[in-house]
């Protein structure tokens, strides 16, 4: 095991009750303070890997290891973890304070004791003004953003996001990629980050994880050496060309592997 690990994924498998079996001898260690992407084709089981670091799905065989943090009896760590799903989820009735302010109203934390998180955490995604807005009101990427704003307000030192951007256009999907990189440097958070965008995991990633398709599992784990922070320029950079690259070939072999159990 990494002795920098945040948390280390030991042999994981998992097999739904219907006998389809989505992980097979997952492996992996996530240090503290890196941006990894999950790459891989639909249905590789990214997504259940995720639900399983975050205690939402159970696992067949294997371990969840947290060893810089204290676990609790069920081994579940004390640090904080936050999730963005590929919807925002967000509650249409509740205005925008109203959704960010939920993870903490279910901690105990009343409205005006919230407060300050929740503007913070909405200065955070550029949407304090809009705190008194409805969802309907919103488009596609403030909703999104709204909903990473309801992931920060607690301030986790771990964000799994499952393909936040995939239905967002492409100049909205690149705008929220640049402020997810700027909030990621300035409060060092540790992230996964599910996609099957090589470009998007290319330009992220600190690491790119390559999974094969089902039973998913890792087959290729690439350094991503290219300096933060990063911008439009490194989008056309040979650098960000070669990464792209390798992610690419790294993929279509991972989709043989599947093919060929």
């Amino acid at each position: 095991m990494n002795d920098t690990a945040l948390l280390s994924l030991r042999q994981i498998g998992k097999t739904f009750s219907n006998g389809t079996e989505a992980l097979r001898g997952m492996t992996l260690d996530v240090e503290q303070g890196s941006f990894v992407s999950l790459l891989g084709p639909s249905g590789c089981g990214k997504s259940t890997a995720l639900k399983i670091i975050a205690g939402l799905g159970s696992l067949t065989t294997g371990r969840v290891l947290w060893p810089s943090s204290n676990t609790d009896s069920h081994g579940r760590p004390d640090c904080e973890i936050s999730f963005v799903f590929q919807e925002p989820t967000l509650m249409q009735w509740a205005t925008v304070f109203e959704n960010v302010w939920l993870p903490l109203r279910l901690k105990g934390a009343s409205r005006a004791g919230a407060r300050d998180q929740v503007e913070e955490a909405l200065d955070m995604v550029g949407l304090k003004d809009f705190a008194a807005s409805y969802p309907r009101e919103l488009s596609g990427g403030m909703k999104m953003r709204v909903s990473i704003a309801r992931a920060l307000v607690t301030r986790p030192k771990l964000l799994l996001m499952d393909e936040p951007f995939a239905a967002l256009d492409e100049i909205t999907r690149f705008k929220l990629n640049n402020d997810l990189l700027h909030l990621w440097e300035t409060f060092n958070w540790t992230v996964i980050f599910v996609t099957h965008s090589v470009f998007e995991s290319a330009y992220l990633s600190s690491r790119i994880v390559v999974m094969a398709a089902r039973p998913g599992r890792v087959v290729e784990d690439i350094g991503v050496d290219a300096p933060y922070p990063r911008d439009d320029d490194f989008r056309t950079s040979s650098d960000y060309n070669a990464i792209c690259r390798d992610a690419s070939n790294a993929l279509h072999n991972a989709m043989d592997a599947g093919d060929h159990l």
